[in-house]
């Protein structure tokens, strides 16, 4: 997934679901206050904090589905820093409309914008070294397009998008096979037996001489979870760079730099996406 492949097609979708959640169309205190009368106006959405924006072309996207005979402009692009008062973008037309679209433009700008801003005080406590932040699959059901998306437009990487995305052995499926006798090494190795020649695999493990023997093994990527920097030192060196390595567990913006000094990789942290806050942005109607 890229900043600019963010399927219009699944946007729609999600939109016109999330409006009819909010019954955008049987909104009775409009009706009720504003009728069918003729209220040209136009809104502005204000940053009321500093962060990152993701999220422009879904909210054009509410507001193009509500009434196509609004006209939205933004001032800023996905991936873009703002600043505390700045205007992202301006609404006008009917205030019936604007009002109805209002709270699930507003949902989805906040959302992802609290992802991005998130994203990147990450990739800031990395600066100077090699590593990437990385997100998980800890995602909103439902959302998660628009989740990995957000990650991307704070600097951050995708991991994979779901379980057909790629070969994770994870604890369980090692605590299954391995209490029924196999080794790491043999598990790899009936693994590589199923997938194309194509196909990365990544181990999940607890300890460093797991680790090291997932690498000897030949899996491409191991994920060393909730070890401490000593042992993910230990696993770095005895590496030599053969197989990509990817910290997880327990991950703050405290601990992150202290975990890439080790010479990791990759870093992923579920909070991006399983608690991010959301980042304070207002709508704002005036009377034309």
């Amino acid at each position: 997934m890229s900043l600019s492949r963010l399927d219009p097609r699944r946007v729609r979708a999600l939109v016109r679901r999330a409006l009819g959640e909010d019954r955008a169309f049987d909104d009775v205190t409009t009706a009720a206050t504003l009728g069918d009368g003729d209220y040209c106006c136009t809104a502005t959405m204000v940053a009321k904090e500093p962060g990152v924006i993701a999220g422009i072309a879904v909210v054009a996207e509410v507001f193009r589905t509500v009434d196509r005979g609004l006209m939205f402009q933004s001032f800023v692009s996905d991936g873009d820093r703002a600043d505390t008062g700045a205007t992202l973008a301006t609404v006008a037309g009917q205030a019936q409309s604007i009002l109805r679209a209002e709270r699930v433009a507003l949902n989805f700008l906040q959302r992802m914008s609290g992802i991005a801003t998130l994203t990147a005080r990450y990739v800031e406590a990395l600066s100077g070294t090699d590593a990437q932040i990385a997100d998980t699959r800890k995602t909103v059901p439902g959302l998660r397009v628009m989740d990995k998306y957000s990650v991307l437009a704070g600097g951050g990487v995708n991991h994979r998008a779901d379980l057909g995305d790629g070969v994770l052995i994870k604890d369980n499926h090692l605590a299954v096979l391995l209490g029924k006798g196999s080794t790491i090494s043999q598990v790899v190795a009936q693994v590589r037996s199923a997938v194309t020649l194509t196909t990365k695999i990544e181990v999940e493990v607890e300890s460093a001489s797991d680790a090291l023997m997932a690498i000897a093994s030949g899996a491409d990527i191991v994920m060393l979870d909730n070890m401490t920097p000593v042992q993910m030192r230990e696993v770095v060196v005895g590496n030599s760079g053969k197989a990509t390595l990817e910290a997880s567990g327990g991950v703050t913006l405290e601990t992150v730099a202290d975990i890439a000094a080790t010479g990791v990789d990759i870093i992923s942290v579920g909070e991006l996406t399983h608690s991010p806050r959301a980042l304070d942005i207002s709508l704002d109607l005036a009377y034309a």
